[in-house]
């Protein structure tokens, strides 16, 4: 008798975990297109032995519980790829909405020269253009159809650049508001890891490791944050982690100490701050550094140039077209920078000049701002600029264009490497519909047969109770 009801407990034990084995595989099948899920496995055990007269008997069958199937040098590594490619593509973001800005295609660097071809409907075409209508000008001086027209592309001219230099400004004005909407959600999101930290703890304090679903909601948290800055995990020894980032000396700046967020993240215009105390963080990946690095890198640099090739157009033009000084200037003294630039306001087409006094068929002025087209300026003379306005200006955007094809390169690789890294971690962690489905035979299979098990038991044990006293 105690031997049939002793087996007849351990095929309930034995169902029981073949049930919850069906369970754990249906549920990864369920999960195979979640790519924050890790797939899951059901730990047998036995539920150990006792010593009956006829021997030690096992007690029978039992599920330990559920393991997750992750590899912690896998996921650390994903973190550390997914912020490098976000650096790579925020950058790459930020410049192709430069060259929007430019009003102009950039092409790739030539081999020969390192420079970019371009798409010239920008300020490279106005400024030819000024200098053409100033020849025309100088070959029909007395001429109104010319004067209006040398008004009009220097109009043209002074439009581009104020237009160039606000796109500019509104591109880093959106990296900024970019990177202020980024640190939000890191505070977001350090909170959410502190949060998912305390249930962890608090549900593996007697079962290490049983938190499976939280481990993976705070994984995919960790993978989103790391996308926006570079972090560090030190795992503890009750489930939870510890996340930190670096200062300029390379020493951890604690982000979340275990269920407390140690002093949110701020953005100061030029630095990202966070810890208790407030302390200067080194980002080399991630979102926010990689739109740092466009907004004060190429943007920033192409802006400064456009000021530089201003200030050289206006103060040569000027000292042509007033070389004494006391006939007054083509551009306005004043607007040194692309922003400002502007023809001066006392200047019409009929009083446009194309000599300083001389005869009314004198070009002399004429001539000699046309000639400005291809003078090489020196900035070793004191020139805010190198070569010719028209070289300046296509070394300035070219630039740009290397550093977009730099980062194109770079995206593409990072890309592909993030990729392998995820393929490899997948192969550990991912569900495989293959594997699963043959889980789930084997499950149901022995399920199968504990059922008959039990079936032949109960049928012993009527035999037994009801049929042997007949």
């Amino acid at each position: 008798m105690s031997g049939l009801f002793s087996s007849l407990n351990a095929s309930v034990q034995a169902l029981n975990a073949q049930s919850r084995a069906l369970e754990t595989s249906g549920k990864n099948l369920a999960n195979v297109n979640n790519a924050s899920y890790a797939r899951q496995r059901v730990v047998f055990g036995d539920l150990g032995t006792v010593q009956t007269p006829t021997g030690p008997e096992s007690m029978g069958l039992q599920a330990l519980g559920v393991e997750q199937l992750r590899d912690a040098l896998l996921d650390r590594q994903v973190l550390r790829e997914s912020s490098r490619s976000a650096f790579y593509l925020a950058q790459q973001s930020a410049y192709q909405r430069t060259q929007a800005g430019l009003g102009q295609t950039l092409g790739s660097p030539s081999a020969a020269t390192g420079a970019s071809s371009t798409s010239d409907n920008g300020i490279g075409a106005a400024l030819d253009d000024l200098f053409t209508a100033f020849q025309g000008f100088a070959s029909s001086p007395t001429d109104s159809g010319q004067r209006q027209a040398l008004l009009q592309k220097a109009a043209i001219l002074t439009d581009r650049f104020q237009l160039t230099d606000q796109r500019l400004a509104q591109v880093q004005s959106d990296l900024d508001t970019q990177i202020g909407s980024d640190v939000t959600a890191v505070n977001g999101l350090l909170q959410s890891v502190a949060d998912l930290n305390a249930q962890i703890g608090r549900f593996e304090i007697n079962r290490p490791g049983s938190a499976v679903d939280l481990r993976d909601q705070r994984q995919a948290v960790l993978e989103q944050l790391a996308a926006k800055l570079p972090i560090t995990l030190t795992d503890t020894a009750d489930g939870q982690v510890l996340v930190s980032a670096q200062d300029a000396a390379g020493n951890p700046v604690r982000l979340v100490n275990l269920a407390a967020v140690t002093g949110a993240a701020t953005f100061s215009g030029t630095q990202v701050l966070a810890g208790t105390p407030p302390t200067v963080l080194a980002l080399d990946s991630g979102s926010i550094q990689g739109a740092l690095t466009a907004r004060d890198g190429a943007v920033q640099t192409l802006r400064d140039n456009l000021d530089r090739l201003v200030r050289q157009l206006v103060t040569s033009v000027n000292a042509a077209y007033n070389p004494t000084g006391a006939t007054g200037d083509f551009f306005s003294a004043a607007g040194l920078t692309a922003a400002t630039i502007q023809v001066a306001p006392t200047v019409t087409a009929a009083n446009l000049k194309a000599s300083d006094g001389g005869a009314a068929g004198d070009n002399t002025v004429a001539r000699a701002i046309a000639q400005l087209a291809s003078t090489r300026f020196a900035t070793a003379s004191g020139d805010p600029i190198d070569g010719t306005f028209s070289n300046f200006y296509a070394n300035s955007v070219s630039g740009l264009g290397q550093a977009l094809a730099g980062v194109n390169s770079q995206v593409s690789n990072q890309t592909n490497i993030e990729q392998l890294v995820r393929t490899q971690r997948d192969g550990v962690s991912g569900v495989s519909l293959d594997e699963e489905m043959a889980a789930l035979l084997k499950y149901q299979r022995a399920f199968q047969a504990s059922s008959r098990v039990f079936n032949t038991i109960d049928t012993l044990l009527d035999n037994v109770v009801n049929q042997l006293g007949r």
